[in-house]
This record gives C-alpha cells, sequence and structure tokens, in this order.
C-alpha cells in the first residue's frame, strides 16, 4: 500500500507546536498522559531535566507521528534520552516509528548521550527489547459500586467491604493542602521502600498543567494513603500513591483505590490503569488481587556504549535501598529529591 503523505522531516517541537501536538496526541489509539507536551515541561520545570519533543511532519504540514524525550543527567546514573522521562509510558505515537526512532538515536549522537529508552509505543527493528521485568495492568471500570465489587476477587472484596466499616474520610482536590499531605504520605512510603522520593516541584507543575487530582484517605484526621492521579481519554491513571506504616491496619489502600474508582466513575471515565510493576513483586500480586489481568510491557533501548542502570531491584543498589530504608524520613525527604530528579 503506498502511503499517500509519507513524512518528509523529523524536527524538535517548540512551544509553538504545544497546542496542535497535544490535539495530534488526545486523537491518538495509545496515548497516554506521558505522550503530552505538558508532561515533558513539568518534567523540566520540576525536575531540571530537559525536553527534546520530536515531531514527524508530512509534506502537507500534518503531523504523522511523536516521540517525547527527556534528556535525563545525573552524576550517579548516567544520562539518557528517555521516552519519556517519569513515566511509566512513551514511546513513538502515530506514523514514522522508525524515522523518529533514527532522528532519536541521530541527537543522542549530537548532544552526547549513549542510550535511547522507550517506554512502550510502537518499537523500532534491531533495538534490544526488554519484555520480562514490568508488567501493566489496566481494565474497564464497572457501571456501579457493586458491580465494581463482584468484579473483585472474593478475598479482597471481604478487605474492601471491612474498609467501608472503618473510620475512614476522604478528600479530593489539587490544591496546596493536598499537596503536602499527599507528599508526606509518598516521602514516606518510597522511604519505606528504600528510593528516593521526586521534587515536590514536579507534583505541583503536573497538577499545575495537567488534568490530575489527588485523593488522600484519613484516619481520625491523619492522612494514611494518599494518590496522585492522572486523566486522560476516558482513563484514570493513578500514578504517585503511597501509605503511611499506619495504613496497613485500617485497611487504607484498599478504601483508597476503591474511593478512585467511584471518583473516577463519577468523572466520566470508563478504564481504570493501575500502572506498571515489576515483575514478581508485592506490588503486581496486590494487583492482580483486585482482579486485574497482568500484561507484560515491552520496553525498547538503543545504547553506541554501557547503558545506564536505574532498577532499584538491580543487585548492585541492594546496599544502597537497605541504608535508604533505616534513614530518618527528614534526612531521607532533604537528600531523596537532589538524586531523584536523575533518576527519569
Amino acid at each position: 500500500m503506498i502511503e499517500l503523505h509519507p513524512p518528509v522531516g523529523i524536527r524538535e517541537a517548540d512551544r509553538a507546536d504545544h497546542v496542535r501536538v497535544d490535539a495530534f496526541v488526545r486523537e491518538q489509539r495509545g496515548a497516554t498522559p506521558f505522550h503530552l507536551p505538558a508532561w515533558s515541561e513539568a518534567v523540566a520545570l520540576g525536575c531540571g531535566q530537559r525536553a527534546r519533543y520530536l515531531i514527524a511532519e508530512r509534506a502537507n504540514g500534518d503531523i504523522a507521528g511523536v516521540l517525547p524525550l527527556t534528556d535525563v543527567r545525573s552524576p550517579l546514573f548516567g544520562r539518557a534520552l528517555v521516552s519519556t522521562g517519569f513515566g511509566v509510558g512513551g514511546g513513538v505515537l502515530g506514523d514514522a516509528t522508525d524515522a523518529l526512532a533514527a532522528g532519536a538515536i541521530d541527537l543522542a549522537r549530537r548532544i552526547g548521550t549513549a542510550s535511547v529508552e522507550l517506554r512502550g509505543g510502537a518499537l523500532p527493528a534491531e533495538w534490544a527489547i526488554d519484555d520480562g521485568s514490568y508488567l501493566g495492568f489496566v481494565k474497564d471500570l464497572a457501571a456501579d459500586d457493586e458491580a465494581e465489587l463482584k468484579a473483585v476477587p472474593r478475598k479482597q472484596r471481604a478487605e474492601i467491604r471491612r474498609a467501608a466499616t472503618l473510620d475512614l474520610s476522604v478528600s479530593i482536590g489539587r490544591g496546596e493542602c493536598d499537596l503536602a499531605d499527599h507528599y508526606r504520605v509518598y516521602a514516606e512510603s518510597v522511604r519505606n521502600l528504600g528510593t528516593p522520593v521526586f521534587p515536590r516541584a514536579l507534583f505541583r507543575q503536573v497538577l499545575a498543567t495537567m488534568d490530575a487530582d489527588i485523593l488522600t484517605v484519613r484516619s481520625q484526621g491523619a492522612a494514611v494513603a494518599s494518590v496522585l492521579s492522572l486523566y486522560l481519554n476516558g482513563t484514570v491513571y493513578p500514578y504517585w500513591g503511597g501509605g503511611t506504616a499506619a495504613s496497613r491496619s485500617v485497611r487504607a489502600h484498599e478504601h483508597l483505590y476503591f474511593s478512585l474508582m467511584r471518583h473516577a466513575r463519577e468523572r466520566g471515565c470508563t478504564r481504570f490503569d493501575f500502572g506498571r510493576s515489576k515483575t514478581g513483586t508485592g506490588a503486581a500480586a496486590f494487583k492482580k488481587n483486585w482482579g486485574f489481568t497482568a500484561t507484560p510491557l515491552t520496553y525498547a533501548r538503543h545504547s553506541d556504549g554501557p547503558a545506564r542502570t536505574v532498577n532499584p531491584l538491580d543487585p548492585k543498589y541492594a546496599l544502597m535501598v537497605a541504608t535508604w530504608k533505616r534513614l530518618p524520613l527528614w534526612l531521607a525527604n532533604r537528600l531523596g529529591p537532589p538524586i531523584a530528579r536523575g533518576l527519569g
């Protein structure tokens, strides 16, 4: 089949392109919030990493495809062009996969970066493929609470019903107070997992520039679980979520995500994207217990030299992770953001 309007050029987008790129992304099958120019801008402003957004254009000026990239630099973890930085999705959207991939390689070489990482999307030929490290969990939302409960396996359903009888309250918002409560909970959660917390500015920029909100569960007035969610094309993406040490005893996570499903339905969403989890982890098991089917996520990498490794399950990070778990929370929160802004 002959393409009537083949792509004729690859170039970097600028701010003047954002409106039409945004419109293009929203019309594409497979689009995620991480493809939006607003995400790249939030990452740049919140973490100080440069956005390098590639677009493929046809002879008539129409956009054929896009590839959002972040030039991630870290003295600890190295440098890479990542699609997309701080996102779990990305990669080529639309047509012109090979042309955009070649453009990314050319850009990496021009700016002195050894490797390019694509997180999903259409994958170029002859790149190194990883389809075993991460699992994705997505399913349709049910029509109402009762139908949602019936879609959850019996054991988890009992936990959700039990949580509903406890003295838990829910708040939803996107203001500074919501962000402050969420950040306290999230920072404690990731410290307990042995990873540094992202800069608060990243969360603030995402809330300021994207369709996002924060849902927080409180027990006796104290925030014990919270999640910052993104919304796009009828899908809710609970993205940055966590709980305090007290959250498990009051089943706060059960109440958190069931409340988010209800909130998303009220917003008109029909799909729930539970995000990615590393294969074989407790987080993956938790999502399966909610009735989600695991789907392997496929990532690709091209490298002209040693590729960076940022997976905390890598054995070389074992001592670092163990040490981080023991840090006082105030110290982890002070040291974490300068490190985490280079993870990408």
